[in-house]
């Protein structure tokens, strides 16, 4: 608990910097254009189904969907961009329509008693509108000012660093601490911020000069936390920096911490890991040279990326073909294969397995309809499961996506009767699961490689070379222990990482 503690203060000043943003960039598009749909009436319609179709989108697509959008204009793709214009967007709806009906719901008789007076249409929104809807308007911004704050821990895929990342760390690693304290942290902030909301709009309506004094000096005091604090606890200012990153599981988590163990002791360069980035967001970060290395894996990138099928490849080719085209198409260095595969697996529990004489993919085809199948959240939409149903005519009964910590859990339970698991998993042997053999090849070998962006090898070709150390130096064996020692253990990733850095001094 300690240790995630301390991490309290960055991602809490990360998330809150985010959120503030977001919010206020959110309100000032919000207002001006509630009140310019109650002047203008045939605009309410498209303007509030425009706002919306955004909420209905899924939160995290609409932070992933940001990514693309921002690349192909050579903008920053991960990281604060994309959370906050994502974040932004997903705020509008609830102060918009509150605004616009929180305006047109004031009775019609003070609208006519302003014009009587001699008020001008400034005045008769200044003076009578807008007080009276402000009660509706508030209601508004709070809504939005919960919904953006948890909305926020969903920005960690896209490279944002916030509360999420205690949530999609704690949940791969079965760390319920961090999980623990994300959730709390989260909950915490977002009764805050809606009490200085309703502080601020008591003290306005009230008009209390002490309440609105404090509630503004609450307002400029989380501002400077979240853009001082924050960044001073991790060091901002240091632009020579390399940003080592890493997919969303336990042993991306290790490995990351293993290249970032390696460069701080091998060149003295200050190193940061990006953690929990989706799949295609990572290996877009590295090509836009927005984080400088990482760990991927062969398989991923020749079907993935490369669009290519397995058609029984050999791996020292694939891993050629890879390295030479990512060189040639991105300027992307393949330092070298870190010595085990991790590939794609299907798995079963072994009394299942041996119920069903059950020990090939083609065994498994074969009573497929009457099984469940369980996957990670992006395993059914891969080019693998494609090759599996082309290869094999799998047809299970049912398939569920899910969380990858949970799918070892569902099939443990009995939840679902086989999972898309990885090879390399400790979970495998510590539940007694059978991996299947792929006996007519639709999985392409997955060596994992390390692969580094053009910048690092022009700006630092010493880390390259300290990289270049850790290749052959980990096999099968070697990383299931590593991973068990998180998932089973509960050991830290950087702790396993520190432990292996120092068997291989």
């Amino acid at each position: 608990m300690r240790e995630q503690l301390a991490l309290l203060p960055e991602y809490l000043g990360a998330h809150l910097r985010l959120t503030l943003a977001a919010l206020l960039v959110g309100l000032a598009i919000s207002l001006p254009l509630g009140i310019l749909v109650t002047r203008k009436r045939w605009l309410e319609q498209p303007v509030l189904a425009v706002a919306s179709v955004i909420q209905t989108i899924p939160s995290l697509a609409l932070l992933a969907v940001m990514v693309p959008l921002l690349s192909a204009l050579e903008l920053r793709s991960i990281g604060f961009l994309p959370a906050f214009l994502g974040l932004v967007l997903y705020s509008l709806l609830p102060i918009l329509r509150n605004t616009v009906t929180g305006i047109a719901g004031v009775d019609p008789a003070y609208i006519e008693a302003a014009r009587g007076v001699g008020m001008t249409p400034r005045q008769q929104l200044l003076r009578v509108e807008l007080p009276l809807a402000m009660p509706v308007i508030i209601a508004g911004v709070r809504t939005a000012t919960v919904w953006t704050v948890g909305v926020a821990t969903l920005s960690t895929p896209v490279g944002a660093t916030s509360l999420g990342n205690y949530i999609f760390s704690g949940l791969q690693t079965r760390n319920y601490d961090a999980v623990f304290v994300g959730c709390i942290a989260a909950a915490a902030l977002a009764l805050a911020l809606d009490r200085l909301v309703r502080l601020l709009a008591s003290g306005v309506a009230e008009r209390r000069q002490g309440t609105r004094v404090l509630a503004v000096a609450s307002g400029v005091l989380a501002l400077l936390c979240a853009w001082t604090v924050a960044p001073l606890v991790r060091g901002a200012g240091h632009t020579d920096r390399v940003v080592i990153g890493s997919k969303t599981f336990t042993e991306q988590y290790i490995l990351s911490e293993i290249l970032r163990g390696k460069l701080e002791r091998g060149t003295g360069l200050r190193v940061e890991t990006a953690q929990s980035l989706g799949s295609s967001v990572v290996f877009d970060a590295l090509r836009s040279g927005e984080i400088d290395a990482y760990v991927d894996y062969s398989g991923t990138i020749w079907a993935t990326v490369m669009r290519r099928e397995a058609s029984d490849i050999d791996r020292a080719e694939v891993t050629g073909e890879v390295g030479r085209w990512l060189l040639e198409k991105h300027g992307i260095v393949l330092v070298g294969t870190l010595g085990f595969e991790n590939a794609y697996a299907l798995a079963m529990p072994r009394g299942r397995a041996e119920q069903h004489a059950t020990r090939t993919v083609s065994d498994l085809a074969r009573i497929a309809p009457r099984l469940s199948m369980g996957g990670d959240y992006e395993f059914f939409g891969r080019p693998e499961w494609t090759s599996l149903q082309a290869t094999y005519g799998l047809a299970p009964a049912s398939r569920r996506s899910m969380d990858a910590s949970l799918m070892y859990q569902a099939v443990g339970t009995g939840a679902v009767d086989v999972i898309s698991a990885f090879s390399t998993d400790g979970r495998i042997a510590a539940m007694d699961l059978v991996v299947l053999h792929d006996d007519k090849g639709a999985i392409p070998p997955y060596d994992a490689v390390v692969l580094a962006s053009s910048r690092l090898a022009e700006r630092h070709p010493e880390a390259i070379e300290a990289l270049r150390e850790l290749v052959g130096t980990i096999d099968g064996d070697a990383m299931r222990a590593m991973n068990m020692a998180v998932d089973r253990d509960h050991e830290s990733a950087e702790a396993v990482a520190r432990r292996f850095l120092e068997t291989k001094r």
